[in-house]
């Protein structure tokens, strides 16, 4: 486990990886997208995308299971939000996403001395590097256990 005193500003580091496949993206659009371009591989070809697409939003719910299921975890306490989401290339059936977070902010809470902020930049791109989600992840983090200090400090 990673804690808040481990985050170095300007890290980045690969999460980890997840294969995309046409059973995935038509699993979860029909539960929870279910617009043509996602459910539908025929009526998709005749759309702007001219093929099956992942729901930009279920591209987001990959990032989030790689990030909490992945080796190399952090101490998150709460997800504080998310800034920016770009979503700037389709997911396609037979995809290998690949999962980055770059650190580009970080504070001791002035609150809290057992916990702090984290703001992430995470990255999605498919196997031939073409970026196909962005955006700010804030977290609230715990700090070491025998990093804590007193607020008198």
């Amino acid at each position: 486990m990673r804690y808040f005193e481990d985050i170095t500003v300007g890290q980045r580091e690969t999460v980890g990886v997840y294969d995309l496949s046409e059973e995935d993206i038509l699993t979860y659009a029909r539960k929870w997208d279910p617009h043509e371009t996602h459910i539908d591989p025929e009526a998709a070809q005749n759309t702007v995308f001219k093929g099956l697409t992942a729901a930009g939003t279920h591209l987001i719910a990959i990032t989030v299971r790689l990030l909490v299921t992945c080796p190399a975890q952090v101490s998150v306490l709460a997800g504080l939000g998310w800034d920016e989401v770009r979503f700037l290339k389709p997911g396609r059936p037979g995809d290998r996403l690949t999962l980055v977070r770059q650190c580009v902010d970080k504070r001791p809470s002035v609150s809290k001395p057992d916990r702090g902020i984290v703001k992430n930049r995470l990255e999605l791109s498919n196997q031939d590097g073409l970026l196909l989600v962005s955006y700010f992840d804030t977290i609230l983090m715990a700090r070491r256990p025998e990093a804590k200090i007193t607020k008198s400090n």
